[in-house]
């Protein structure tokens, strides 16, 4: 039977099921962005020491190593955002992963500090236009009863890449292989994605703010599954996006909030997660695969429980507690300086659990607070914004464990769990169940 019915009047009408086929779709080739930002990131880790010996990296290189691809997304998400709000979300959807696959494929032939920091930053680059414009295409697509959810699963990608290849980079660097083919694997990934996202189609809420109206209706009758969505694309007033928008009196608090929770929601994961054996050592724990994997794998189960969780209980009530347990949390493990190692574990534990399930809600905020014309760019400032905040706790978390130590350290990081929880108890917006034109206006009055 056929997806697609011509009617009398010649319009299409697509069947329920082909926009449900349509909709998994999407939700692959998004929620593989994601994968591959946590893989790239979390196969550092397990091959940090062998690449340190085998290209005789001082501290500086290897945490500028870790750290380049953080720098690059806080390039490539601002760039990227720009260019999402004004050539469209289908282009750079495409040219980002290609960008990727090659950048990805260097990493094979990399010979010095040097060159493989320019490689990273150039796979970071792609990511973080990757965020700008997969996040505002999922919200822009998705139903708005389902809307949270979808978007929270990329989160779920985003941990399980990163889960996954800390656990390949442990088994493939034990086994013997070169790093260089260890860090490299996400080449695969890459490429299998970039010929996924082949044909897919632009954003109605971009076609409508980009004065074609009668494209946007055309590729929302054919793909969204809500007629209450069909009709909110109308309900958008057509405005020319700029980057100052950003920080006008309507939209700074949206800036201010998005930016900043993000900023104090993954530095302190990045630094802990990335170096998970030379903390836990710090503490006499063995580190290793158990340790590493065992902080992923509570973040990946927390992220599963507030996707279920998100468009019943609603986002303040999984962003605002969960930032007060982390601030406690990490205040207990800087002050209690001779804790018993099983304790300072489940404390790690617990911090990796609650910290993911408020973090889940970085990949919802930005898609849902910015209107259509700025939502590219809003998402890609927030992105780099957080990226400063993942990139300098990965760099300068070796440097701060030797020369302050291990307590100092984590009271750092109570301290910047403490400003993300103030501030979300004060910005955080309520958005379960809104329109995309209601969520963008809800934080303008």
């Amino acid at each position: 039977m056929s997806a697609t019915v011509i009617t009398a009047d010649g319009s299409r009408q697509v069947s329920a099921a082909s926009k449900r086929r349509f909709m998994m779709r999407m939700i692959v080739v998004l929620t593989g962005g994601m994968f591959l930002d946590g893989y790239i990131l979390g196969i550092v880790g397990p091959v940090s020491a062998t690449m340190a010996a085998d290209m005789q990296l001082s501290v500086f290189w290897e945490g500028f190593v870790a750290a380049a691809a953080l720098f690059g997304i806080l390039v490539g998400s601002p760039l990227g955002g720009w260019a999402a709000d004004k050539y469209g979300r289908k282009p750079l959807f495409m040219i980002d992963m290609a960008l990727f696959v090659v950048a990805s494929a260097l990493q094979f032939f990399v010979e010095s500090p040097l060159h493989l920091a320019i490689v990273r930053v150039l796979m970071g680059v792609a990511i973080g236009a990757e965020y700008s414009v997969g996040w505002p295409l999922m919200s822009e697509f998705a139903p708005a009863r389902l809307r949270g959810r979808l978007m929270a699963l990329t989160l779920v990608a985003w941990y399980a890449g990163f889960m996954i290849a800390f656990f390949i980079g442990h088994v493939l660097n034990e086994a013997g292989l070169s790093w260089r083919l260890i860090l490299g694997t996400s080449t695969v990934l890459a490429l299998a994605l970039f010929l996924a996202r082949l044909g897919l189609p632009e954003s109605p809420r971009w076609l409508w703010q980009a004065g074609r109206k009668d494209e946007a209706r055309r590729i929302a009758h054919r793909y969204l599954e809500s007629a209450e969505d069909m009709a909110d694309i109308e309900h958008e007033e057509i405005h020319k996006g700029s980057f100052g928008m950003l920080f006008s009196r309507d939209y700074w608090r949206a800036t201010l909030f998005v930016s900043m929770f993000w900023f104090c929601a993954v530095a302190p994961y990045f630094a802990i997660a990335t170096f998970a054996d030379s903390v836990l050592q710090k503490y006499g724990l063995s580190g290793g695969l158990a340790g590493g994997v065992a902080l992923s794998a509570v973040a990946l189960t927390a992220v599963i429980i507030t996707v279920v969780l998100i468009d019943r209980l609603g986002r303040r009530a999984l962003t605002v507690p969960p930032q007060w347990v982390c601030t406690l949390v990490l205040a207990v493990i800087g002050l209690w300086a001779g804790a018993p190692p099983l304790v300072v574990l489940v404390l790690f534990l617990t911090f990796s659990f609650f910290n993911a399930m408020y973090t889940t809600l970085t990949g919802v905020y930005p898609g849902e607070v910015f209107p259509t014309e700025i939502r590219g760019i809003g998402t890609g400032f927030a992105a780099a914004v957080s990226r400063i905040g993942a990139g300098l706790g990965t760099f300068l978390l070796p440097v701060s464990m030797t020369n302050l130590g291990s307590g100092p350290t984590m009271l750092i990081a109570a301290g910047i769990a403490l400003f993300g929880a103030l501030l979300s108890q004060w910005l955080a917006p309520e958005t379960r169940g809104k329109s995309l034109s209601q969520t963008a206006a809800g934080m303008s009055h």
